[in-house]
């Protein structure tokens, strides 16, 4: 049986080692939106919540129809709300949002309300074995100066291949344009997908 001191010591124990993860993405979280705030980077962010959540589409996908996809659900579609209220609260000026050509991603970028969205293959993920979409989206991110942020809306898989890790559906990834350095750019920091209302 366990002393009451030896209880408390655990639990101080516990908590320090919560705290600690929270505090550090924390603070990754505010050098991504002072970032952004900035100017001259790009929000990479994971379409909001799509069910079930990690996967490809159902069979007979077309890009063309919408109801052969994998859609946003009540908590995906606040979530693309939110993240627009987010860059404005933070006052983000977006001065061009892109998004894949896939409904989940198109409809997060549309509920942002950052302005007029426009799509590209790039950000589709890139099955093919040369990645000449993956290519293409290095050269977007390369290349962008601002004066404002760029929004790219796309897929965990197309994320994990540009920076090695899937983030959680909604999270942001701030990237900053490295034009001769591979990627093409390197990860300023990370901001958690918005709570759900």
């Amino acid at each position: 049986m366990l002393n009451p001191a030896r209880i408390v010591a655990l639990s101080l124990a516990l908590i320090i080692s919560l705290a600690i993860p929270t505090a550090l993405m924390a603070e990754d979280a505010k050098e991504a939106w002072e970032a952004l705030v900035k100017g001259g980077h790009i929000a990479l962010i994971r379409h909001s919540n799509a069910p079930p959540g990690f996967g490809g589409d159902p069979p007979g996908f077309r890009l063309d129809d919408c109801a052969t996809q994998r859609n946003l659900d009540d908590k995906g579609r606040a979530q693309g709300k939110a993240l627009g209220d987010a860059f404005r609260n933070h006052g983000v000026r977006v001065d061009r949002v892109v998004s894949s050509p896939v409904c989940r991603c198109i409809d997060t970028a549309t509920l942002m309300a950052s302005g007029q969205v426009d799509r590209s293959l790039a950000l589709l993920p890139d099955r093919n074995a040369a990645r000449p979409r993956l290519g293409e989206l290095k050269k977007i991110i390369a290349s962008w100066r601002g004066p404002g942020t760029l929004v790219l809306v796309t897929h965990g898989f197309t994320i994990e291949a540009l920076i090695g890790f899937i983030p959680e559906q909604a999270e942001t990834i701030v990237l900053s344009p490295t034009p001769d350095v591979e990627p093409g750019a390197h990860v300023v920091g990370r901001i958690a997908p918005p709570r759900s209302p």
